[in-house]
């Protein structure tokens, strides 16, 4: 029986505790498509599961990992033959189905999303269910009519993953974008992905008032906590938000001024769409919104580095994407 490498998250400690270990085919969750891995992205909640720092593994034991880019070994549905491309992520992956970090895993056929083309599988895993959710949230800003003639873009947290592709992907678009960092270091890096100006959020004065001087026709806010407060008090008449994480917390303190005077509106971003919704945005991500720097903006790395790679994402030691490539040995 063949076996094959897997990161494995055990009923040990308070949340759970991962190690890679060697599974065999008999324990491939349920599903009707099973896929070889090519490429799993590292993301911020693989590395709370894997390291046991919060509760979202729904069973033990679990694969870890939300993402994954690999090719079809075999399929029971129709709509999936041996050799294709596919790219699949969310409805419980990595929580309440075995995930992305194994080398081959089995998944129902309503969770696979073709590869569109114009991405190769190192693109898909680059961008993953961030650069997926970077891609709804510029859609949902789009469609509340944010254009490169109203003003500037503001991209929160600008050096970590989903932030690094949201400069990518506006400046292309033709967006005068601003990144807000604490990392003047990466300003380089920052300009190279199309920031056309880099601002230190150690330097800025946030102020408190229920409206402060209207700076930003857009932003983008992977961060939350009082920086999402105060980009809500520093929109420009009709501004838009896309909000999607909570790296500084997830309660901040606001006011209705901003939404009543000058027609705010803070986006809820959130990937658990229909499967049609996920295909319609991967094929912009493809097209349109494809970003032009993912190789910059992702490092592949080793399956054995997981760790490591842990470690240095909750430690906030990381800019941009890691990729475990699965063909490195």
């Amino acid at each position: 029986m063949e076996t094959f490498r897997a990161f494995r998250v055990y009923d040990d400690g308070k949340f759970g505790s991962g190690r890679a270990v060697t599974m065999s085919r008999a324990e491939l969750d349920r599903g009707s498509v099973v896929v070889r891995t090519a490429f799993a992205s590292v993301n911020y909640k693989d590395a709370l599961t894997a390291l046991g720092k919060a509760k979202i593994a729904r069973k033990f034991p679990l694969v870890a990992g939300i993402d994954l880019a690999g090719t079809v070994e075999s399929s029971q549905d129709a709509r999936f033959k041996a050799g294709d491309e596919v790219i699949v992520h969310s409805f419980g992956l990595g929580g309440e189905h075995d995930g992305s970090y194994a080398d081959v895993g089995r998944f129902p056929a309503e969770w696979v999303v073709p590869l569109p083309k114009g991405l190769t599988l190192f693109d898909a895993s680059a961008l993953g269910v961030a650069g997926h959710t970077v891609g709804v949230g510029i859609d949902l800003m789009q469609l509340n009519g944010l254009t490169p003639d109203k003003g500037k873009v503001l991209v929160n947290g600008a050096t970590g993953g989903a932030a690094s592709v949201a400069i990518d992907i506006l400046s292309g678009l033709g967006f005068h974008v601003v990144a807000l960092t604490g990392k003047m270091n990466e300003a380089d890096y920052l300009r190279s992905l199309g920031a056309a100006e880099v601002i230190d959020r150690h330097s800025m004065n946030y102020g408190t008032k229920p409206l402060e001087a209207a700076m930003w026709a857009g932003a983008v806010d992977s961060v939350g906590g009082e920086q999402l407060a105060w980009l809500i008090r520093t929109m420009q008449r009709e501004g838009v938000i896309t909000a999607f994480g909570n790296a500084s917390g997830n309660e901040f303190k606001g006011n209705v001024l901003p939404f009543i005077l000058r027609g705010v509106r803070v986006l809820g971003t959130n990937v658990d769409n229909p499967l049609e919704g996920k295909k319609r945005i991967w094929q912009r991500l493809a097209t349109d919104l494809k970003p032009r720097c993912l190789e910059r903006i992702a490092r592949r790395i080793r399956f054995d580095a997981l760790p490591q790679a842990f470690d240095d994402l909750l430690a906030a030691r990381m800019r941009g994407r890691q990729v475990v490539d699965f063909s490195l040995r």
